[in-house]
């Protein structure tokens, strides 16, 4: 059983750094980059629901995760819901072993430029903070980004413009994406898709609000017990899971 538990966990946080790595600008530990930003255009400032799907060579159903995004400013929180996550990568049990464990839910807090960030268990009451030390405060005005019209398609129930995207950053680094810009919804992208190595990531946004975020969102949860590393944050949760379950 133990083994299951460490098993389905690295499964899940190989895939949240994966993904953030698949991204365009996206760093190697959990971070919404100032080039991945460029693919909400004008939108500064929103929330959504958000279901993310990941396939990696060699299989062919993706790893599916539900979640919620919120984005104010160049600050990013991810909240993802480990307990509906499903695919073939998973072991059979794991989403309702991480539900019991009170891992169930886990959020993200990231901000451009920060040399650290926020891994947040909220049903444990407790949180990590991770450097990202490949993190660097980014030229908005360096980063360009070329788009090219592929058509338009009707993605749930939203007229979109389907673009091929391509972001150069200043160090010449370069990102393509795929993009669905929402008509009704000022183009945001309510569908974003990546590839690279052979890692295929699909992101997509719905019950989209174009307004301010609570800046709280953003901040280290407050009354909740910091951990100096999500190893040592996981370690004590299983341990007191294992304890528990042998009384």
């Amino acid at each position: 059983m133990q083994r299951l538990k460490w098993f389905g966990l690295g499964i899940v946080l190989l895939f949240a750094v994966t993904l953030q790595a698949q991204l365009p600008g996206g760093p190697s530990t959990p971070q919404f980059s100032a080039a991945f930003s460029k693919l909400f255009g004008e939108h500064k400032a929103f929330s959504a629901d958000m279901d993310m799907e990941m396939t990696q060579p060699g299989t062919t159903e993706p790893l599916f995760t539900p979640g919620k995004i919120s984005y104010l400013d160049g600050k990013s929180r991810m909240e993802i819901d480990l307990s509906r996550a499903k695919g073939p990568q998973l072991p059979a049990g794991m989403a309702e072993q991480l539900k019991a464990m009170g891992m169930g839910q886990m959020t993200m807090i990231s901000e451009e430029g920060k040399g650290s960030s926020y891994i947040v268990y909220p049903t444990l009451q407790a949180y990590a903070t991770i450097p990202t030390p490949d993190s660097k405060a980014a030229d908005d005005s360096k980063i360009k980004m070329d788009s090219t019209e592929l058509g338009k398609e009707t993605i749930d129930g939203q007229a979109c413009v389907k673009n091929k995207v391509i972001i150069t950053e200043g160090d010449g680094a370069k990102s393509e994406a795929t993009v669905w810009n929402a008509t009704e919804l000022k183009k945001f992208p309510v569908r974003i898709e990546t590839a690279k190595d052979g890692t295929k990531v699909r992101m997509s946004f719905k019950n989209v609000k174009l307004e301010k975020p609570d800046t709280k969102l953003f901040d280290a949860p407050a009354g909740y017990k910091k951990y100096d590393s999500v190893q040592g944050m996981l370690q004590e949760a299983i341990m007191k899971s294992i304890q528990g379950g042998a009384k």
